[in-house]
């Protein structure tokens, strides 16, 4: 298993400024995740303004591959924002 950078600390070694140093941790991955949902929103809307208002073909086909790089998107910062949240809640069980 790969070890956390958080695996050197315990709970009781923690001191005030940690924990709200964590809880910091926690606003700023909300906050990534945040961006990672807007980032893929747009490039979902923009796929499917290029498919809704355009008649090419290579357009259209453009404008699905934007929807699936958005949905791709959506995905790759969900698991990013899983794994570090897992990673926080081990540290503050510890």
């Amino acid at each position: 298993m790969k070890k956390s950078f958080y695996d050197k600390f315990t709970k009781e070694e923690l001191i005030l400024r940690d924990h709200l140093a964590i809880d910091r941790t926690v606003l700023s991955n909300e906050s990534t995740f945040l961006a990672y949902i807007r980032t893929s929103l747009a490039v979902i809307a923009a796929g499917g303004t290029l498919i809704h208002f355009f008649s090419e073909f290579y357009i259209k086909l453009f404008g699905a591959f934007l929807i699936v790089c958005g949905v791709f998107i959506f995905v790759w910062g969900y698991r990013r924002f899983k794994k570090m949240d897992k990673e926080i809640k081990l540290i503050r069980k510890k």
